[in-house]
């Protein structure tokens, strides 16, 4: 199946354990740790949980897996992934990799808007070690009026962003992301379980508790329910095209897929529910209202709540470091798409490609950042699930079924190989949900 005379050059991971943690790195990220608190809040607990554990289920046993297989079997990222599939299909390679291209313009536009969050996200960051944070109090104007002007004039903080995805991304795959994911995924879950214990602790914490294991079964009789739910497991385990694709492009042949898909699966909704049982609490003991949502979340009212606990300056730097490694994480997978696509494509050299990229990248940032929420919309709305449809499209349609099951179960461990369900699952259920999510996201304006 290996077309792209540039997979003996490419760079892959070093380990099994390397690779899930990176995958895990790039899906934890701000829809775990920023908006699923606020979906489960706004839902009512399991009201919400049930239905996105079951569309979890779903795209982790079809999109995750398929996006990986497709990488591997290709040996390339969606430009060459694409073309390998309509050649397959019709011998004609340009259209699938024009088609290819769409997902890495998507993955560039969602890093750029990435990299002003990531600004933000280390500005706090650095406020929270100097005692900047907890010198606010708990006085909502200037909480407020210092992320506003941190949202609008932060070039400083970019570039520092910037800076650090080129260190950990030039040093390439096995010994800059691998390497930083192994560190930084088992330290982010640490942290997260020591301020769920934490919070535990705090007065008023019981009813965040509660909230979060309430369930009324006559909401779960609304589609609308359902569609923010498939919406907010779309988004978090990072199916979009792009991500996915090109780390599956890293694989060595016998690495079992579908275990790896159970397992980044498994621990990103972990996350998800580290953070819910983080914050949900943290905000019913400070009194804080459990169904604000945006920037003002984590930036302003958690603010709010960090600097009223008792350690809130320890509190502070803890959370604020487990933010910023699941952002770091997710930008290096976001970025890495791009980079990968000059290395496939015009022989550049890691180094080369990847100051290319994040320079671009960063210019583009500090002109967006008065519209950022208006271009990660755009982003989020649509290029996201279309790139996502056209993976799942170009694997399960164009190409065929014996190829996608050739794909996914070469390298399985326990001799069972993936039967026709899966092919039947992904051609018939998770492509059509695909599009399902970019109709709903453009009509609610936003669905994950």
């Amino acid at each position: 199946m290996d077309s792209n005379n540039n997979i003996a050059k490419r760079d892959g991971f070093s380990s099994r354990w390397g690779f899930i943690l990176a995958c895990i790195g790039s899906a934890v990220g701000m829809g775990n740790i920023w908006r699923f608190p606020i979906m489960v809040s706004l839902w009512g607990g399991m009201n919400f949980l049930i239905p996105y554990f079951l569309c979890v289920l779903l795209i982790g046993s079809t999109g995750v897996i398929e996006e990986f297989a497709l990488g591997r079997a290709t040996g390339a990222g969606p430009i060459g992934a694409f073309g390998t599939c309509t050649e397959l299909k019709s011998g004609n390679r340009k259209t699938g990799e024009l088609i290819g291209s769409i997902p890495i313009i998507g993955s560039l536009a969602l890093s750029i808007g990435y990299t002003v969050v990531m600004g933000w996200i280390f500005k706090y960051t650095f406020m929270a070690f100097t005692g900047k944070l907890m010198a606010m109090g708990q006085d909502m104007d200037v909480i407020g009026g210092t992320f506003g002007q941190t949202a609008t004039s932060n070039m400083a903080w970019i570039i520092v962003a910037i800076a650090v995805t080129f260190v950990i991304m030039s040093l390439g795959v096995s010994n800059g992301i691998e390497k930083a994911n192994k560190i930084m995924m088992p330290i982010l879950f640490f942290l997260f379980v020591g301020l769920a214990i934490y919070n535990a602790t705090l007065p008023g914490a019981s009813e965040g508790y509660k909230y979060i294991f309430s369930l009324d079964t006559t909401k779960l009789q609304d589609p609308l329910l359902w569609i923010f739910a498939f919406g907010q497991a779309f988004f978090s385990l990072s199916v979009a095209g792009n991500g996915s694709v090109i780390y599956g492009s890293y694989l060595p042949k016998d690495e079992d897929l579908p275990k790896s898909a159970f397992n980044v699966a498994l621990f990103d909704t972990m996350a998800a529910l580290l953070a819910a049982f983080v914050i949900i609490p943290a905000m019913a003991a400070g009194g804080a209202p459990l169904d604000e949502g945006g920037p003002g979340l984590m930036f302003v009212w958690l603010v709010n709540v960090i600097n009223g606990m008792p350690a809130g300056t320890i509190i502070g730097i803890i959370f604020f470091v487990c933010v910023l490694f699941a952002g770091v994480s997710s930008i290096i997978n976001l970025y890495e798409a791009s980079v990968a696509t000059l290395q496939d494509n015009f022989s550049m050299s890691r180094i080369k490609s990847t100051g290319i990229v994040l320079a671009f990248g960063c210019v583009v940032a500090i002109l967006i950042q008065k519209i950022t929420g208006e271009w990660m919309d755009f982003v989020s709305i649509y290029l996201c699930p279309l790139g996502a449809f056209l993976a799942g499209f170009m694997f399960f349609w164009v190409a065929g079924k014996d190829f996608a099951l050739e794909a996914v179960n070469q390298g399985r461990k326990d001799g069972k190989p993936i039967g026709g369900y899966f092919f039947i699952l992904g051609k018939y259920i998770y492509v059509p949900l695909c599009i399902l999510a970019l109709i709903a996201g453009a009509y609610y304006g936003g669905i994950g």
